[in-house]
């Protein structure tokens, strides 16, 4: 039998009782756990002990550090740009990857988006992209290199490579009630991010019923651990607190998603939509050092659609080719008079969910038309019998307990009084 540096009954009881876990007992236990030394069991105490008794900054870098050393590290050095990168927490109809990752790129800035698949209610970033005809996900590093050197922009399937401690940290966390923890979370995407080797990094942190993190003080929270994460790690790191109350522009779905993403890149598209993508992409620019740019008329005048065609087109996909559309539509109508005052984001997602567009299991397939369309957001006056969505699926049995999840998410109060309109960035999180 090998002998161990560490015995792990003594990590968990580290932290069980309130203690600091150790730069080596932290480096140990994340390897130990990598190679099948610390068991399932003894990792779902250890993670349950972090969650009731928290870490400090140290331990949470330090944690992030182990997980990055599991696995391989990118090295963008030898690009002829700077790199910026952006995370999203995740919420309803955020598409906004698509139309910043090239928008950015326009600039001379790389960016390479390392992406995944949505499970539950938030859509996957690959997800919608691979309803492009010929789109293809996976690219190997050179040619993810290449594609960055060329074209400057890239949205692609991470390889298994980078952090695999996560990969296997995650599927945990996921079954023992433990995915809460501000500490987990924080190292789970900041070890991807960091071992992705990006020069700067924007964190999109969404805040309220469609996002992860429902809580305000929480959000914030979690948005200053990963900027400290990040900073430490030596990584240029800001965060937008951003509000997902509502919905992100007018679709959730799949294909209904890159619809409404070529619009903004068009010049058009939902006001919200295009304001946040602006303001990802001034912070992204600023901190890969290029502050003075302006990427609103790039938006106007076609730049960052041409950068998104050679985008698409460098992974197969047809940037001209028809978008796939569901074979079934039914509409929901206002049910009385007045202002809609709520159009709740997490039930328009279970709604675009349970249409098809998202999956319950990781082998589930999402269907590309799928989804929910908007015609109106929260502000907007609306009379009884009025479209307020339009529902999308293949399978319109799926009709039934998706009008629910949509029926329940509308809000519409008597009277000409209109809300005064949250504001979309809610805050901005730097540390010095």
């Amino acid at each position: 039998m090998s002998h161990e540096a560490f015995d792990a009954v003594d990590v968990i009881v580290t932290k069980r009782d309130g203690r600091r876990l150790s730069d080596q007992q932290i480096d140990w236990v994340i390897d130990a756990y990598t190679r099948g030394v610390v068991a399932e069991e003894q990792m779902s105490a250890l993670n349950m002990a972090i969650l009731l008794n928290g870490m400090d900054r140290a331990e949470i870098a330090r944690w992030t550090a182990a997980m990055i050393a599991s696995g391989e590290r990118m090295d963008f050095s030898q690009l002829s740009r700077p790199t910026a990168d952006k995370h999203s927490t995740g919420g309803v109809g955020d598409k906004i990857t698509l139309p910043l990752a090239p928008l950015v790129a326009v600039f001379g800035v790389a960016v390479p988006q390392l992406s995944g698949r949505g499970l539950g209610h938030t859509g996957g970033t690959l997800d919608k992209l691979e309803s492009i005809p010929g789109w293809r996900a996976a690219l190997s590093n050179e040619e993810m290199v290449a594609q960055l050197e060329h074209v400057g922009a890239v949205i692609c399937q991470a390889g298994s490579g980078l952090a695999p401690a996560d990969r296997k940290l995650y599927a945990l966390r996921d079954v023992t009630g433990t995915v809460e923890a501000i500490p987990l979370i924080a190292s789970s995407i900041m070890s991807k991010k960091i071992a992705e080797g990006t020069g700067s990094l924007v964190l999109d942190v969404k805040v309220g019923s469609g996002a992860f993190m429902k809580d305000e003080a929480r959000a914030r929270e979690l948005a200053r651990t990963m900027v400290e994460l990040g900073t430490d790690a030596g990584v240029r790191t800001v965060a937008l607190l951003t509000d997902m109350s509502t919905p992100l522009g007018l679709t959730a779905g799949n294909a209904l998603e890159v619809r409404e993403s070529v619009e903004v890149l068009a010049g058009g598209g939902p006001p919200d939509v295009v304001e946040l993508t602006i303001a990802l992409a001034r912070e992204m620019l600023a901190g890969a050092g290029r502050p003075d740019v302006d990427p609103a008329a790039a938006l106007a005048d076609g730049r960052a659609m041409d950068v998104w065609r050679a985008m698409i087109s460098a992974q197969g996909g047809d940037p001209d080719a028809r978008l796939p559309s569901a074979r079934e539509s039914e509409q929901v109508l206002a049910p009385a008079d007045g202002v809609l005052v709520g159009l709740d984001a997490y039930a328009v997602g279970i709604a675009a969910w349970r249409l098809g567009a998202g999956r319950a299991r990781k082998e589930d397939p999402v269907q590309a038309g799928a989804g929910v369309e908007m015609h109106v957001k929260p502000g907007a006056l609306v009379r009884a019998g009025d479209v307020v969505m339009t529902l999308h699926t293949d399978t319109p049995e799926r009709f039934e307990r998706a009008r629910e999840a949509a029926v329940a998410a509308i809000t519409i109060a008597p009277g000409g009084s209109r809300p005064a309109r949250s504001p979309l960035v809610i805050d901005r999180i730097a540390v010095g």
